[in-house]
């Protein structure tokens, strides 16, 4: 591929510039074929994503392209340097295989496209994370991705969690088509009725999850909502507990980790890589668990943690309650998780607070196929249960 692609620094390293990531500039882009997992003339997919991305090109082009944009046919080029004739597969849209071509490259050296910057907002570093997380899903991605369609729900997932401005730029760049819905921005125009943000959260620790209608969630403070709004003073004690453990002073590390916990924050590690994390805590909205000490609390806490324990999800925050929490309808993996602990009869519909139909619905269900808590006869009420235990002066949320 020497031939195709030129490197070139997109930065400085000398002037100290941290967000210093090299680019690459493509120049010229034949249309290749890329096909992953495939050797030429297999037939299927290879079976495991584990390994490196095997991708296989050829140069031919259209029939109508003339001049500057034709290119002979180079057959088959795999990494390894082997050279087969080309595949009997037809060739993937020309968007498509941009794509493909990028991501191997991003691959095998970590450049992202120079192009890319024209289209997108965000930095250098960011549009690394951006690749890294397409590539990831590529590589799970089974059959292989034929169609501009596919691609663009490819990069709508893998990058549900940047501003919508950017995803449609990534999307613009391949000239890929933006899919419909988009995943929510929390830009206050794009949202229903009453929401007042979207929190994207880290996943979600099993040991966060209180009970069936509550946890704790952990965002990213790299998120544009939450970048704005880390104070000094908790940039100064992760800056000090990061040379308290390169001193290995790691007693004194730990207190600044509680501490950044009292504040409301916590440096969290995930796949190797230390993400320092705002906590929110979050009461689902429109339902009500039973709880822990009651009949069905531990089930009802176990089916929230099948749901969404070790996941991220995404909440729609219409406000706060009494308590300070955070009350929200919780999506994850584009299941909406109150749908789920209604129809599993592992919550009350919280009449109340909310009055929406299908709420209702969803629990007559359960009640009619005697689903979880409504295999008793006379469940007790949560509510009922807490006002006990309240005139009682036991404290409860």
């Amino acid at each position: 591929m020497g031939n195709i692609l030129k490197c070139f620094t997109g930065g400085d390293k000398d002037n100290g510039d941290d967000d210093y990531y090299p680019y690459y500039r493509p120049t010229s882009r034949p249309r290749p074929r890329y096909e992953h997992g495939l050797q030429a003339g297999d037939d299927e997919p290879a079976a495991s994503s584990s390994q490196p991305l095997d991708f296989t090109f050829t140069g031919e082009d259209d029939d109508d392209d003339h001049g500057d944009h034709h290119y002979p046919d180079y057959g088959v080029v795999h990494q390894s340097g082997r050279t087969d004739q080309p595949a009997a597969a037809s060739r993937p849209h020309h968007d498509v295989a941009s794509l493909l071509q990028d991501l191997l490259y991003f691959e095998c050296t970590s450049l992202v496209p120079e192009a890319l910057g024209q289209h997108v907002t965000s930095s250098k570093k960011a549009q690394v994370k951006w690749y890294r997380n397409i590539l990831e899903a590529y590589k799970n991605t089974r059959p292989p991705l034929k169609t501009p369609e596919e691609a663009a729900q490819l990069i709508a997932t893998a990058l549900s969690r940047i501003q919508r401005a950017d995803l449609e730029g990534v999307l613009s760049f391949y000239n890929l088509p933006i899919p419909f819905p988009l995943p929510p921005s929390g830009s206050a125009s794009s949202l229903p009725e009453g929401v007042q943000f979207v929190l994207n959260t880290l996943p979600i620790h099993n040991k966060c999850i209180g009970d069936g209608d509550g946890f704790s969630a952990y965002v990213d403070t790299a998120d544009p909502r939450e970048s704005a709004n880390v104070p000094l003073e908790v940039h100064e004690m992760v800056i000090a507990r990061t040379e308290a453990r390169t001193h290995r002073d790691y007693q004194k590390a730990d207190a600044l980790q509680r501490s950044l916990h009292e504040a409301g924050f916590r440096v969290i590690t995930i796949s190797g890589e230390e993400i320092l994390a705002k906590k929110y805590r979050i009461r689902m909205r429109g339902v009500d668990a039973p709880e822990l000490k009651m009949a069905n609390g531990k089930e009802s806490k176990n089916a929230l943690v099948k749901l969404i324990g070790g996941k991220r999800v995404t909440i729609y925050v219409y406000g706060q309650d009494q308590f300070g929490r955070y009350v929200g309808d919780i999506y994850c993996d584009d299941v909406f998780i109150q749908e789920q602990m209604l129809k599993s009869g592992h919550v009350w519909h919280f009449k109340i607070y909310d009055k929406r139909p299908e709420f209702a619905q969803w629990e007559r269900e359960a009640r009619a196929a005697r689903r979880g808590l409504w295999a008793s006869e006379n469940p007790e009420k949560p509510w009922d249960w807490r006002r006990e235990q309240r005139s009682a002066n036991v404290q409860v949320y």
